[in-house]
């Protein structure tokens, strides 16, 4: 179960890749009132499956965000918190160039939705890092048992690119951090109930549990920063462990800079009763960014 700890509310900040990145540009969206910025690992518009073929989100398409725009600014200070709140956030924005299931295109789509169709974000805080030379995984800086290789878009999603994804993206929200801890850290990794916070979790596609890094001294006290990262299709626990949980980067900033880090996890399934009691099947774990 998890204990209470002194989160600075004005320090949380969501991150994803793939589906978890679709998922984090909804949810930074969704509550910008409460978020400080997004690390954004090839996804794409925001509220773009809701209104056309989920695939059209995907691969070489370039999703028209006409609809997007309109629905977000339709929406401010009624569905959403007011999107004017999206003005002092700061996104990082990654891309693979031989990623093949989310070209160019789409994320570029991505870049117009906050900064220049929007507008909702100055360019200033917005960085796009579209040179990458990695398929579609999470880019590391360092070898972890079991990872793939960085131009291979297979599991765990997980590489050695010789560039730290975690850090630049926590560094761009945050600002500059001390050095990373590359040894033993300091901190745990605590298992908790997520029906704590969803009653009937397996029905809406969660797992029953999931994770959270906790520096030693956020453990002692001091107040520290919320970091939200949600994991891609194919990534949860049943399919690969704890592997996004251990081997992305992110503890090793988190353990020297009062950052804990929450890992929500879903549940690959072939029945999740969703909302309006269709059964959808979602057997790669995937986050819900289609609506």
């Amino acid at each position: 179960n998890l204990s209470s700890y002194n989160v600075d509310p004005s320090e949380i900040s969501v991150s994803g890749l793939s589906s978890g990145a679709y998922s984090a540009t909804q949810i930074q969206v969704a509550i910008s009132a409460s978020i400080k910025g997004a690390g954004i690992i090839a996804g794409g518009p925001c509220d773009c499956g809701a209104h056309m073929n989920y695939t059209s989100c995907m691969f070489t398409s370039s999703p028209s965000i006409t609809q997007s725009i309109s629905n977000t600014k339709l929406w401010s200070g009624n569905k959403i918190d007011d999107i004017t709140n999206l003005a002092k956030h700061k996104v990082y924005m990654i891309r693979g160039t031989s990623d093949p299931l989310i070209g160019a295109s789409v994320m570029t789509q991505l870049y117009k939705y906050y900064v220049t169709d929007g507008p909702f974000i100055s360019s200033e805080n917005v960085v796009f890092k579209n040179d990458l030379n990695a398929a579609h995984t999470f880019p590391t800086d360092f070898d972890s048992i079991g990872n793939n290789d960085c131009g291979s878009t297979s599991s765990p999603f997980i590489s050695n690119c010789n560039f730290d994804g975690a850090g630049v993206i926590l560094e761009h929200i945050y600002g500059p951090l001390k050095p990373r801890n590359n040894g033993a850290l300091n901190g745990k990794f605590i298992e908790f109930n997520q029906r704590e916070f969803l009653m009937n979790s397996s029905a809406y596609g969660m797992r029953d549990t999931a994770w959270i890094y906790v520096p030693k001294n956020c453990s002692d006290g001091v107040t520290c920063k919320l970091y939200i990262t949600y994991h891609g299709c194919q990534q949860s626990h049943e399919k690969i462990g704890d592997k996004y949980i251990k081997n992305t980067g992110y503890n090793r900033w988190a353990d020297t800079n009062k950052i804990i880090v929450l890992y929500p996890q879903t549940v690959p399934t072939n029945t999740i009763d969703s909302t309006d009691k269709e059964l959808i099947p979602n057997v790669n774990g995937c986050w819900d960014w289609i609506g």
